[in-house]
């Protein structure tokens, strides 16, 4: 039997598993990703740790199923996006990697959008969660890190230079850089801030082949010596693809760390805070949040005890929460708790409970909580179909968020749309592992691919009763929205003098 090695580098956990030509998981195997949170939105962690991380995964595999491990045909690896790794002329990491979450550059993306002379379109993306920002921070608060920066990789990049020996990357994770290195009126942006194009590495297609593996590893590496690897994408794009997403007319949403919903359509459209996006001859109209999944796990931890050791804990203790009786008035949650990129692109929102009283319990905080990160998918949803100027037919859904078949129901009855999820319970390998066969040439397309691996488990259809009192909620969340941006930017201030206050998201 030949298998594919595919593996997911997320915000909290490293995934790898063995994936047969039908989809099938022989072996897997998940370890957890540590990064250091700073005060005032630092966030980031050392890229040699996830190659000590990918080590680790090949031998608990190799150790798993030794015959399957070695009949290894190729690695695709996806990872978390918007992350900058910075290396050097040597090929080494000058300091640690920035997060997607880091927001640190925050005032400078406002300095460099206000002093920029050029109206090159890119510079409207810029906010604190932007490469360009992150390297203007560099060039401003460590000279000598940005004097002796080579390139800029994105985590499953510098993976696959491990891997290869050859620095690459995907335009779909590189959007961003690619866009500042476009020249508008003979002006591109990262020259503009003392930095060039050539810190970009070379553009691949996700099933484009990177290099082969090279000798010299440690075991059990040095069995795949020759193995091709390719060059993936972000984890986002990956799973979209392992949910069977990747067509018009259909909408994606991963709930991991983070929430990601996007929209697929065969031309490009722009709506406000929505990021564009070519996905291979398809356009995605969405973009990552900063708060997903992650806060049910938030408000598990407040209420008991959780064993991060169990990958399962979160799901029980949801599932306890959600089994108990709600209070006849329902509780909004403003579920901004690291600030938001899509659609807002603030980093000093804040999350809030909307209508507390003496009789609400633990159950009317955990729906509250499931149904406000629904409600931004929904306004996440609303600019994108606007836009495009139609409805998605169905909302893949996928990650952990995935697993709980209540907040299933209650993001079909908020958004209004029909939430199908797949059987694989990790659509970023399982993309990965599409990515790596459709490579191999087993499928003649990803879309090809999709259809034959992708197996649908359950289908959720809009409940149009509860969709009319989730109507009279989004209209109240929306509102509040309105109403605390303001105070989230003020207490936000106590904190950072320097933060000036910002309008309310529109």
């Amino acid at each position: 039997m030949k298998v594919v090695l595919a593996c997911d580098l997320g915000g909290t956990s490293f995934r790898a598993a063995l994936v047969d030509a039908q989809g099938v998981v022989h072996a897997q195997s998940v370890v957890p990703t540590v990064a250091t949170v700073g005060r005032m939105g630092w966030s980031e962690f050392d890229a040699t740790d996830c190659w000590r991380d990918l080590m680790a995964l090949c031998s608990n595999l190799a150790a798993a199923a030794p015959r399957l491990f070695g009949a290894v045909q190729a690695v695709a690896i996806c990872g978390m996006t918007r992350t900058q790794v910075f290396l050097g002329r040597d090929g080494q990491p000058l300091r640690h990697a920035m997060r997607w979450d880091d927001a640190r550059a925050e005032d400078t993306a406002r300095q460099l959008t206000a002093d920029l002379p050029t109206n090159h379109p890119e510079l409207g993306n810029v906010n604190a969660f932007h490469p360009l920002a992150r390297l203007a921070w560099l060039r401003d608060e460590e000279a000598a890190t940005f004097k002796n920066l080579a390139t800029v990789l994105e985590p499953k990049d510098y993976l696959n230079f491990r891997l290869t020996g050859r620095q690459a990357g995907d335009a779909i994770s590189m959007a961003r850089l690619l866009a500042c290195a476009a020249q508008v009126d003979g002006i591109d942006l990262l020259r503009a801030i003392g930095a060039s194009s050539t810190l970009l590495p070379s553009v691949l297609a996700p099933c484009e082949r990177v290099g082969s593996i090279l000798p010299g590893h440690p075991a059990p590496l040095d069995r795949l010596v020759g193995v091709p690897v390719f060059c993936c994408a972000n984890d986002t794009w990956a799973a979209a693809v392992g949910l069977g997403a990747l067509k018009a007319g259909c909408a994606y949403n991963i709930s991991g760390t983070t929430e990601v919903l996007g929209v697929m359509s065969e031309r490009p459209a722009e709506a406000p805070g929505l990021l564009t996006v070519d996905w291979s001859g398809l356009s995605m109209l969405g973009g990552p949040s900063q708060n997903g999944a992650d806060t049910a796990r938030w408000l598990s931890g407040l209420l008991g005890p959780i064993d991060d050791d169990d990958p399962a804990a979160v799901g029980r203790a949801l599932d306890g929460l959600l089994a108990g009786r709600r209070h006849a008035q329902p509780l909004l949650f403003l579920p901004y708790l690291q600030g938001e990129r899509v659609p807002y692109w603030d980093p000093s929102l804040r999350g809030a409970f909307i209508g507390l009283s003496r009789h609400h319990g633990a159950t009317d905080l955990a729906f509250a909580v499931l149904e406000g990160v629904a409600f931004q998918n929904r306004v996440v949803l609303e600019r994108a179909e606007a836009a495009i100027g139609q409805p998605v037919t169905e909302i893949r859904f996928g990650g952990g968020g995935a697993s709980n078949p209540v907040w299933r129901q209650i993001k079909a009855d908020v958004c209004g749309r029909p939430v199908v999820v797949g059987e694989s319970a990790q659509p970023g390998t399982m993309g990965a592992a599409i990515v790596a066969w459709t490579g191999l040439g087993h499928f003649a397309s990803l879309l090809q691919a999709q259809v034959q691996l992708v197996k649908i488990a359950a289908r959720h259809e809009p409940n149009a009763e509860r969709a009319m009192v989730y109507q009279r909620l989004f209209d109240l969340y929306r509102r509040g929205e309105q109403s605390l941006a303001p105070i989230s930017h003020d207490l936000v201030a106590l904190s950072s003098p320097m933060a000036p206050s910002k309008a309310p998201p529109s």
